[in-house]
């Protein structure tokens, strides 16, 4: 996000207000620096974000814009460009009496010593991504919602919905931004340059918006077992480890609902997020049977739901509570947990339980994102694998198209897919048609002629992809798992991940072109490789190169406690990451000429 223009996605703050400065207001910005009468008798206020761009930041400079309630000094900066003035403070969102200039501060101004840890490089305000990012991951627990959540946000900057049922050709234009679902769990996101021809190049970002989850199984009513109600889930990938016992359990998903007017099916997104489940632990007082290192994931860690400590169902059906007689047999319905379904329902607003044709449901852990650390510098939150290098890859491409609109020949693009974590072998994963066909097609609608095999291929060799998926961090309590100089810290930057037998598609060519790419706007890469000794991770990087033949590199944020119900991040590693990955899309037509 550049500072004069916030994101204002449905996980971010609300955008500011913008004013055109007046001549009254210019004037004003040229007198001589003065306390604010409201605020003279306080003491000063530091700031905790720099807006003053092209000062050291050893320099004294002012807050920037702040209202009375949090700076007592007004900014009476000259004005420079872009000339932008809000009406309420960038800080605590109170309204100003006056307008305030937020752009090229001048050091006599103030005379607080600004405390900001991050300049702006790149156009991009680094903290400004923390919290939208703790936001998202927060109120998107499933991969439903997180999809959901990115095709509205890019909706609202002006993104057009596309459906992969229609034809393309007469909807696409050049300099038109579009996104698509796939199966509700997979988005394609593509800004089309104005000066865009078919068989020019495609800037790619892909990387994978599923996370380990604990799903429930298509029957999961489980018969009582000492008064305990239990919930019959089996793990998606890694889940049900050993951080799944004792968390606090939410459930949501989507919810598949005939609408008894028109007989039509709608999906549609619930979510429970209050803990209506936990796995408990056996105490240690119990010896070898409490051991749990190595546990039986179908008779040891199934969730209790509830208690019904009656001695039979007579009582609960003779007060009509059965579900089965509620939503009639044979239904999905009466296939569920009573009480489940009653809280589903209930959620929805649905009064006739026999409208629900199905659903696909999992458990998440309740707790929201934090902050972290003496001075907050990490973020602790779960699902981070890979909701973290989704949202960045978003958010770059929004802040590429707001800055760079008109200047590009080539395709920007990012795709989210689902299902990496067990193999992204289904239609919404890497390994189907997603990417290839969208490309595809793009290039279809462009062509004055038939676009056949030899303008695809022109294409694919024109083109470069990032495959973004979160690395390792370097671990301090483990050290010697790590090799030496390849130990990438938060904080830092995105990692670049490279690997000998081909489980990335990291090499020397694509390691200098991303270099260039973050030398053109001030970010730092890191490196990681495995160890001889351990075994190595893949993600969707290899298999879409190969399917395109299309350039690449294995690349993203570092992260601690890897497939881990809950991960360590630094606070900051959000921005870096929609630094680096802006900088691709800004960049990479220029940076791409260098190697012709």
């Amino acid at each position: 996000m550049t500072r004069e223009r916030a994101q204002n996605l449905p996980y971010q703050t609300p955008r500011r207000k913008r004013r055109s400065p007046d001549s009254d207001t210019m004037k004003q910005n040229q007198a001589e620096p003065k306390r604010s009468k409201q605020t003279e008798d306080r003491s000063p206020v530091e700031c905790q974000n720099c807006y003053s761009e092209g000062y050291a930041c050893d320099n004294k400079r002012s807050v920037g814009g702040q209202c009375s309630h949090c700076s007592p000094v007004d900014c009476l900066s000259p004005p420079g460009p872009p000339n932008l003035y809000y009406d309420n403070c960038i800080n605590c969102g109170m309204d100003f009496v006056e307008q305030k200039d937020l752009s090229y501060q001048c050091p006599s101004s103030t005379g607080f010593a600004c405390k900001s840890k991050e300049k702006q490089p790149g156009g991009v305000d680094i903290a400004a991504y923390t919290k939208p990012f703790m936001s998202f991951i927060s109120d998107n627990p499933t991969v439903f919602h997180a999809v959901s959540a990115v095709g509205k946000g890019l909706e609202m900057h002006g993104f057009t919905k596309l459906s992969e049922r229609d034809i393309w050709t007469d909807k696409l234009s050049k300099g038109g931004n579009y996104f698509f679902e796939r199966n509700g769990s997979s988005v394609m996101a593509f800004a089309i340059g104005e000066k865009y021809k078919s068989g020019n190049g495609a800037s790619v970002i892909a990387t994978h918006i599923d996370a380990l989850a604990t799903r429930l199984k298509p029957i999961s009513t489980l018969s009582t077992k000492a008064g305990y109600v239990q919930l019959g889930v089996a793990p998606y990938a890694g889940a049900l480890n050993s951080t799944w016992w004792d968390r606090d359990l939410g459930i949501g998903g989507r919810v598949l609902v005939k609408d008894s007017k028109t007989g039509k099916i709608e999906s549609k997104l619930v979510k429970l997020d209050w803990p209506i489940a936990r796995i408990p632990t056996l105490a240690p007082h119990f010896g070898a049977a409490a051991d749990i290192s190595h546990p039986n994931k179908e008779t040891q860690m199934v969730p209790i739901i509830g208690l019904d400590n009656a001695e039979n169902g007579e009582d609960r059906r003779k007060e009509g509570r059965d579900v089965s007689i509620l939503a009639g047999a044979g239904t999905f319905a009466a296939t569920q947990p009573e009480r489940l379904v009653r809280a589903i329902a209930g959620e929805m607003n649905i009064e006739d339980y026999s409208t629900i044709i199905n659903w696909e449901l999992e458990l998440f852990d309740t707790q929201p994102a934090q902050l972290g650390g003496l001075d907050k510098e990490f973020i602790f939150a779960g699902r981070v694998d890979d909701k973290l290098c989704s949202f960045a890859a978003i958010e770059a491409l929004v802040a590429s198209c707001d800055t760079s609109a008109g200047d590009s020949s080539t395709i920007k693009v990012v795709g989210c897919f689902d299902d990496e974590e067990i193999g992204s072998l289904l239609r919404q994963g890497a390994h189907s048609n997603l990417l290839p066909s969208t490309l595809e097609r793009i290039c279809e609608a462009f062509s004055e002629g038939k676009c056949g095999a030899n303008c695809v291929s022109q294409m694919y060799a024109n083109s470069f992809m990032i495959s973004a998926d979160v690395s390792h961090a370097v671990n301090p309590n483990f050290m010697g798992a790590y090799l030496e100089n390849h130990s990438p810290r938060l904080n830092t930057g995105v990692a670049v991940q490279a690997d000998p037998n081909g489980h990335t598609t990291t090499d020397s060519v694509s390691t200098a072109l991303l270099q260039r790419v973050a030398d053109k706007c001030d970010a730092k890469l890191q490196v990681f490789q495995i160890r001889n000794d351990s075994r190595s991770g893949g993600t969707v990087g290899p298999m879409l190169s190969s399917a395109m033949g299309m350039r690449a590199i294995d690349a993203g944020l570092p992260q601690l406690s890897m497939h881990s119900i809950r991960a360590t991040i630094g606070s900051l590693d959000p921005g870096l990451g929609v630094q680096l990955f802006k900088g691709f899309f800004d960049h990479f037509e220029e940076v791409d000429a260098e190697f012709r």
